[in-house]
């Protein structure tokens, strides 16, 4: 399979999650199905299939951040530099608002737009790689075209 590649605070964040889903949540839920096992009939007992799904919900995920951790191609971004790339922090500015926006390039699994973390396989970020402060990107996004100037590109 092919590597995952996630930056150290992404790796360090699924390992977190992973030790929560393991020795906290999971044994909540397993009490929570014991007690409502106690309720007797369970084809009529919401509290049981609620946990039951809630238990389903936890392994899956467990599953998924295991497969992350073991996939994980941990990239140390303190040690870029250059033109955008993994891991950089980029700074543009919307050519035709005038806004300016903060994004960190980073693999699928840590993405998320409302912390400003970038997924490395967006069109903005696919657009943005290579390209060096003062240039101008022309990004093709499902709501139509939006032009960005790159001010400022940092590996932190």
């Amino acid at each position: 399979m092919d590597k995952i590649p996630i930056t150290p605070g992404g790796y360090q964040a699924a390992q977190v999650e992973l030790k929560q889903l393991k020795s906290v949540d999971r044994p909540a839920v397993i009490r929570a199905i014991a007690e409502a096992r106690e309720h007797g009939d369970l084809s009529e007992n919401a509290e049981y299939h609620a946990a039951r799904e809630q238990q389903s919900h936890i392994e899956g995920r467990i599953k998924e951040l295991e497969g992350v951790i073991s996939l994980a191609d941990v990239i140390d971004v303190t040690k870029l530099s250059g033109s955008i790339k993994f891991g950089a922090t980029v700074e543009l500015i919307d050519e035709d608002t005038e806004a300016e926006k903060t994004f960190q390039i980073v693999g699928e699994t840590e993405a998320d737009i409302d912390r400003n973390l970038l997924n490395i396989r967006s069109p903005i970020a696919r657009a943005l790689i290579g390209k060096e402060e003062g240039d101008s990107v022309e990004v093709r996004t499902p709501g139509g075209t939006k032009n960005y100037e790159v001010v400022r590109v940092r590996f932190i």
